[in-house]
């Protein structure tokens, strides 16, 4: 009978006993937990100087092993532009899978590294102002790292991205810092800040962005969490017009096999 860890990322060395959720914005190494075998869903609001954009993402990991990982994330996204009419819809879809490839394990602490590969298929409707898909098949491939004691968390994630269709090719770059706010206790009830940074970079026409990220995580059980962030944006080499004010994130993340 598979055993299932509690929450989102549990791990037990020695005699440490971790309890604490991944990061909102980065990737995690942790295959464990809720990212191991759940759902994921969440509501983001981008707030644009001349859209406003929704999406709801739900993502399903599945373990094919402890150390291999794959899934599917669906899009629901809905734009509404400050001129025209809003357009709504379902988006490309991703399936992604990730392989361990480095564990070292401490008292009370380990790291982790892994690469992770998306396949994005252009499933998004295009025949509307503006689209919905991107019109464009993607992959990508990163390598994510994560430092994790019973005290903080570190993740780091640096991944490029190709993409056909004459759409630039992006370098996205990744870092966050999670701290439990309550003692390490079973069963879990936790809170954790979250604070970091997200980058991207499109080579092909040199345009950087790099966001501020912070948000709480509610670990409530041993299979369910709920998280909330938001993003600011320190660097965006784009048009006035596509200029982000701020991303605000809602969404739970929910152990179900």
């Amino acid at each position: 009978m598979k055993k299932i860890l509690f929450i989102l990322f549990s791990i037990t060395f020695g005699t440490g006993v971790f309890a604490q959720g991944p990061p909102i914005f980065t990737e995690t190494p942790i295959l464990l937990g809720l990212d191991g075998g759940g759902i994921r869903t969440f509501g983001r609001f981008i707030v644009k100087e001349n859209a406003t954009i929704y999406v709801q993402p739900i993502g399903i990991p599945y373990n094919i092993t402890s150390k291999t990982q794959v899934g599917i994330v669906g899009l629901f996204i809905n734009k509404n532009p400050n001129a025209i009419k809003a357009v709504s819809g379902f988006g490309d879809l991703t399936f992604f899978t990730k392989q361990q490839l480095y564990k070292k394990n401490g008292k009370g602490k380990t790291f982790r590294i892994i690469a992770k590969l998306d396949q994005v298929f252009p499933t998004g409707k295009t025949n509307t102002t503006p689209s919905i898909g991107n019109d464009s098949w993607q992959s990508q491939l990163s390598l994510v790292t994560g430092f994790v004691t019973l005290k903080y968390g570190v993740y780091g994630q640096v991944g490029y991205n190709i993409t056909s269709n004459d759409l630039t090719d992006n370098l996205i770059y990744n870092f966050a810092f999670v701290y439990p706010l309550l003692p390490q206790k079973y069963p879990p009830n936790q809170i954790n800040l979250n604070i970091g940074f997200n980058g991207n970079y499109k080579t092909d026409i040199k345009s950087n962005s790099v966001f501020l990220s912070s948000g709480v995580q509610w670990i409530v059980s041993k299979t369910t969490l709920f998280e909330t962030g938001i993003q600011f944006p320190l660097i965006e080499e784009v048009t006035n017009a596509q200029k982000t004010k701020y991303t605000l994130t809602l969404g739970t993340r929910i152990l179900i096999f």
